[in-house]
């Protein structure tokens, strides 16, 4: 149910534009199959972001395409609209990013954030969690609700060599 109104989410689909867009549980319940299908394969892991004290969810992080010879992977989250703008979303890129980039069996050495260009929120999670900018990567996602039309996409990354970002306070 979470997976489902995460991912249903008029900001979500604002901003992403999944290969299935699900429109009911049962999609969602295939959606998820998929992500553990991957999981099994080594090609992405995720995880539910969940409130620590309490075990609440709060939205998904995770490593997709990840590619085992360049030692290079993509990271993707969201979060509920209840958990927005608490930080969420840093907290949880902050930790997965130390994970990935230092865990013995994927021990990544770069790891790519991309988002729509316009994705302002987005693209200060990432400055704050130590992810630079690197450029725009030209039509490299589909337009919200399409996939027939692209737009553009800010890349930001973050190497195993960058030191660890200082948390940011606003």
């Amino acid at each position: 149910a979470t997976w489902f109104r995460g991912r249903s989410d008029p900001d979500f689909r604002r901003w992403n534009t999944p290969l299935s867009i699900g429109t009911d549980l049962d999609s969602a319940r295939e959606s998820l199959r998929d992500a553990a299908r991957s999981a099994r394969e080594g090609s992405s892991v995720s995880y539910c972001v969940t409130d620590a004290s309490t075990g609440t969810p709060f939205g998904h992080i995770g490593v997709n395409v990840i590619d085992r010879v360049m030692r290079s992977a993509r990271v993707g989250y969201w979060v509920l609209p209840e958990a927005r703008g608490r930080r969420v979303a840093t907290h949880a890129l902050t930790l997965v990013a130390q994970w990935a980039l230092a865990e013995p069996g994927l021990c990544l050495y770069r790891l790519e954030l991309g988002h729509a260009v316009g994705h302002d929120s987005s693209c200060r999670i990432g400055e704050r969690c130590g992810f630079r900018y690197e450029g725009t990567l030209r039509g490299a996602m589909w337009e919200e609700g399409r996939q027939d039309a692209y737009r553009d996409v800010h890349l930001h990354a973050r190497l195993a060599t960058d030191p660890d970002p200082t948390p940011q306070t606003d």
